[in-house]
C-alpha cells in the first residue's frame, strides 16, 4: 500500500478538505505552450495517473512559480478531486519567454493558452478559470472573449483594474503596490518567498525612504521598472491605457462565482464587478468573508466554489442553488444570504461628529473645533485593517494603542439601546482644515465593546490639495457587514495617515516619488450647524 504524500494530507488538514479522490497524481513538468509572437510559454500538468485524460481542466495563469505554495495550495487540491489542471508561468516569470510587464500581456496570451489546451489529446472539453490575485486578473483578461469550452471563472481577492486602485492620486497605497513590486522583483531568487518574509526591515526602511523613487533599491538592490512605474503614474495616468480588463465585463457570459473579503485590498473593485455583471443581466455569485488577502479562509471557499460551482458547470450541470451573495456579518460571526449587492432594506444614517468626542444620531447645536498636530517624521501608523503584504497583521485588531497617540481623533456614541446592524457602502464627510495646503484625511470606524477594546470595522483616506481652506472632504470607506451589539458603542477616528498603508504625506505639493523634504502639518476638525462632520453607515431599516 502506497503512503500518502506528506504535501497531501497536510494541505487536507490545512484546509479542512474531506478526502480526495486519489492521491496519486502525474505532473508533467515544462509544457512548451507557443504564443501568437513566437514566445513560448511554460506550464505544468498536474492529473490523477489513472483515468486523468478527459477531465475538466483547471486553468491558472500567474508570475509566481509553478512550486512551493502555489502547487501545494492551488493545484494539489484540485488534481486529487476531479480536475486535472494547466498551471503556467507567465510571459516572463517561471521561465517562460518574454518580459513580465504587469497586466500588458495576459489577454492574448492567455487565450492562445486556452487555444493550445484545447488542442491537446488529454483535454477534456471544458475549462474552468481559477485563482485568487493576480491569477484572478487574468481570468478577467480573457473572460469576454473565452471560447465555448470555457464553463466557469473562479476569481478571488482580485478585480478587473488589478492594482490600479493603489495609485489614486489623492490616496496612494504604498505598502501593497510597493510590497507587491518587491514581491515580484524577488520571484526569479532562490528562496524568493522566504526572502521576502525575512526581508520585513528593510521593506520598512524603503517605504520611509526619501525620495521614494530610490526605494527599490533598498528594499531589492537595484532599480525596478515595475515600482518606479508604479511612482510614477497614478490610476489615471495615460501610461495604464489598456492595462484593466474592465471595458469587457458586461459581455462576459462564463458563469462566476466571485470570492472576496472584507479586509482584502480589492474588495472596492471586486464588488464593483459583480454588480456590472448584474447589472447586464448575468446571474454570478458573490461571497465575502472577514478575510483579508491571505486569509486560509479565501483558499478553502474558493476550492469549495471550483468542487461545486466549478465541476456542475464543467460536467453541463447545475450547481447546489444558492443565493446570489452571500457575505459574512462580523460581529453577529454568522453568514447571512442575501438577494443583491447593495443589498435592499438598508440606508445610510448619518452620525455626528460633536465637541467633547461624542457621536451622535441627533446633528449639532453648537459649532466646535478638535485639533491634532501631523507629522511625517512620526507617521500615524497602520493598525490592522486593509492589508495585503504577508507578516503585517491584517482585519480586526485592538485599536487601543493607536486611539492613545495625540495625532488620533476620537468620537464614541453612548452604549447602543438596541442591535444595530450595517451592511453596504459606507462613506464619511469631514470638515476639515490644515495649516498646509496638502494633507490627509483618514477616517476609522470601531466597534467599543464593554469592557473598552476597540475593534476596527472599515476605513478609507483621501488626499487634499486646499486643505488649508476649510472644506468638506469627502472619505469613502471600505464596504462592510458589521452587527453592533446592543451595549456596545460606535466610535469613529480622525488622523492624518495610516503608514505605511498608504505613503506619507510629505505637506510639500512634491510628486510622491520625488518628494525630498517633510513637514508637519497642524490640522483641525470642525463639527457644528454649518460644518455638520458625520459618518454615514447602511443601517437596516425594517427591524
Amino acid at each position: 500500500m502506497r503512503t500518502p504524500p506528506l504535501a497531501s494530507l497536510l494541505v487536507q488538514r490545512m484546509m479542512k478538505l474531506p478526502p480526495p479522490i486519489t492521491r496519486d497524481l502525474i505532473i508533467e513538468r515544462d509544457l512548451r505552450v507557443p504564443m501568437r509572437d513566437g514566445t513560448v510559454l511554460l506550464a505544468d500538468r498536474w492529473a490523477p495517473r489513472a483515468g486523468g485524460q478527459g477531465l475538466p481542466v483547471a486553468l491558472l495563469r500567474g508570475p509566481y512559480g509553478r512550486g512551493g505554495p502555489v502547487a501545494m495550495q492551488l493545484v494539489r487540491p484540485l488534481a486529487e478531486r476531479g480536475f486535472q489542471v494547466l498551471l503556467q508561468s507567465t510571459r516572463g516569470s517561471g521561465g517562460s519567454g518574454g518580459e513580465f510587464v504587469p497586466l500588458r500581456n495576459e489577454r492574448l496570451d492567455g487565450l492562445d493558452t486556452v487555444e493550445w489546451m484545447c488542442k491537446q489529446p488529454w483535454f477534456g472539453e471544458s475549462i474552468v478559470l481559477y485563482g485568487p490575485s493576480y491569477l484572478g486578473f487574468t481570468q478577467w483578461a480573457i473572460a469576454d472573449q473565452a471560447p465555448a469550452q470555457v464553463k466557469a471563472m473562479i476569481p478571488a481577492v482580485t478585480e478587473t483594474t488589478l492594482g490600479l486602485g493603489f495609485l489614486r492620486e489623492e490616496a496612494f497605497s504604498l505598502e501593497s503596490a510597493f510590497g507587491w513590486g518587491v514581491l515580484v522583483g524577488m520571484q526569479e531568487r532562490s528562496w524568493a518567498t522566504a526572502r521576502f518574509l525575512l526581508g520585513a526591515r528593510r521593506r520598512r526602511r524603503a517605504e520611509l525612504t526619501l525620495p521614494l523613487s530610490s526605494a527599490d533599491q533598498v528594499a531589492l538592490g537595484e532599480r525596478s521598472q515595475i515600482i518606479q512605474d508604479f511612482l510614477a503614474h497614478d490610476s489615471q495616468s495615460p501610461h495604464w491605457s489598456g492595462a484593466d480588463a474592465s471595458e469587457g465585463v458586461e459581455d462576459v457570459e462564463i458563469p462566476a462565482s466571485l470570492v472576496a473579503g472584507w479586509f482584502d485590498v480589492f474588495l472596492a473593485g471586486q464588488l464593483r464587478d459583480y454588480a456590472r455583471l448584474h447589472a447586464a443581466g448575468r446571474r454570478p455569485r458573490l461571497t465575502v468573508g472577514a478575510w483579508s488577502h491571505s486569509s486560509p479562509g479565501v483558499m478553502s471557499t474558493m476550492l469549495d466554489e471550483a468542487l461545486g460551482f466549478g465541476l456542475a458547470h464543467a460536467h453541463g450541470t447545475a450547481p447546489a442553488d444558492r443565493t446570489p451573495v452571500r457575505v459574512f456579518v462580523m460581529g453577529a460571526e454568522q453568514w447571512k444570504d442575501l438577494s443583491s449587492w447593495p443589498p435592499p432594506g438598508y440606508a445610510a444614517r448619518r452620525l455626528h461628529l460633536r465637541s467633547g468626542g461624542r457621536l451622535t444620531v441627533e446633528p449639532p447645536t453648537t459649532a466646535g473645533t478638535d485639533g491634532y498636530r501631523y507629522d511625517p517624521a512620526d507617521p500615524t501608523p497602520a493598525v490592522g485593517g486593509t492589508r495585503m503584504v504577508p507578516g503585517r497583521k491584517a482585519g480586526r485588531v485592538d485599536n487601543t494603542r493607536l486611539e492613545a497617540r495625540p495625532d488620533v481623533l476620537t468620537y464614541t456614541s453612548d452604549p447602543l439601546s438596541e442591535d444595530l446592524e450595517i451592511i453596504g457602502e459606507v462613506a464619511a464627510q469631514i470638515w476639515f482644515r490644515s495649516s498646509l495646503p496638502h494633507a490627509d484625511v483618514f477616517v476609522r470606524v470601531c466597534d467599543v465593546d464593554p469592557q473598552d477594546r476597540s475593534t476596527n470595522i472599515t476605513d478609507g483616506l483621501t488626499g487634499l490639495t486646499t486643505a488649508d481652506e476649510l472644506s468638506r472632504a469627502e472619505v469613502t470607506l471600505t464596504p462592510t457587514a458589521y452587527l453592533f451589539r446592543r451595549g456596545h458603542r460606535i466610535r469613529v477616528q480622525v488622523s492624518s495617515g495610516a503608514f505605511p498603508q498608504y505613503n506619507r504625506n510629505p505637506g510639500t505639493g512634491e510628486p510622491r516619488h520625488a518628494a525630498t523634504r517633510i513637514r508637519v502639518a497642524d490640522q483641525q476638525v470642525h463639527h457644528g450647524p454649518e460644518h455638520p462632520s458625520a459618518i454615514l453607515v447602511p443601517a437596516r431599516t425594517d427591524r
